[in-house]
């Protein structure tokens, strides 16, 4: 089984960036797909960024594409998503996830969560 670890959040002012690790133990986790995801308060959680076990897969949901790029370092067990030009509406509990297989985007389809990161990004 794997366990995932984030790490990297914090409080951002609107403009700054950010680079959240993703880290992985137990499992073979360079043979796992990994996503991120993110839930602000009251709201379902969302997909953000997923990269295929090769790191040539890449897929982003439009609301983040352009600033968010999400990267993999399979000899570090290591999933890092960094995230620019960041806005208030960025604020939430960011997670990792992984799954055997594909890239894909739907949350009950990953396997594996990390406990969370908390972003704020102030205005």
């Amino acid at each position: 089984q794997a366990q995932l670890v984030e790490s990297g959040g914090g409080l951002v002012q609107a403009g700054g960036s950010l680079r959240l690790s993703c880290a992985a133990s137990g499992r073979t986790f360079s043979s796992y797909a990994v996503g991120w995801f993110r839930q602000a308060p009251g709201k379902e959680r969302r997909f953000l960024a997923a990269i295929g076990w090769r790191g040539t897969t890449r897929s982003y949901a439009d609301s983040v594409k352009g600033r968010f790029t999400i990267s993999r370092d399979n000899a570090k067990n290591t999933v890092y998503l960094q995230m620019n030009s960041l806005k208030p509406e960025d604020t939430a509990v960011y997670y990792c996830a992984a799954r055997p297989g594909l890239v894909v985007s739907t949350v009950g389809e990953y396997d594996y969560w990390g406990q969370g990161t908390q972003v704020t990004v102030s205005s």
